[in-house]
């Protein structure tokens, strides 16, 4: 409920399709299941899942205002592989991004290029002004093998 809201204000490089909502509790929790496309890599979409908060949980426990920082995500080819203009430095490339509070705290997936081993990683995590969390979770699409086109030349 709150990340959908804050995802409507806090778009992101990618946007995120919600395709499932899993119930685990009487109180109103929900695991949310979203894909994601890379806006940069035709033929990969992560699915990212996260905890959301319900009203009566944010009324009993307080902290109203955010969700955890829990995030799961797992990214596959679902197509033939187009790569553009990547960021190919250590950091990477942030590819989506939403709000997971009023203000400040934000689920985000980033994309990072591991040349020697011709492999995308995307690590899901959250950031904070503060209190940074260690909560994260990673996947990876190898290229060795797949009929991978470079926009711009596969880099040397």
């Amino acid at each position: 409920m709150f990340a959908v809201l804050a995802l409507a204000t806090t778009a992101g490089p990618a946007s995120a399709q919600q395709v499932g909502e899993v119930g685990v509790d009487w109180l109103g929790n929900d695991i949310i299941v979203e894909a994601v496309k890379d806006p940069k890599v035709e033929g990969v979409t992560c699915h990212v899942s996260y905890f959301d908060r319900g009203v009566i949980d944010r009324l009993q426990k307080g902290n109203w205002f955010e969700d955890p920082s829990d995030t799961a995500i797992s990214c596959q080819q679902t197509g033939p592989i187009k790569i553009g203009d990547i960021d190919l430095d250590e950091g990477g490339e942030e590819i989506f991004k939403q709000g997971i509070s009023l203000i400040w705290k934000e689920q985000v997936v980033n994309r990072i290029y591991d040349k020697a081993n011709d492999t995308l990683i995307y690590l899901a995590h959250s950031r904070q002004v503060q209190d940074g969390s260690a909560k994260m979770s990673m996947t990876t699409v190898p290229l060795f093998g797949q009929e991978v086109v470079w926009e711009k030349g596969k880099p040397q």
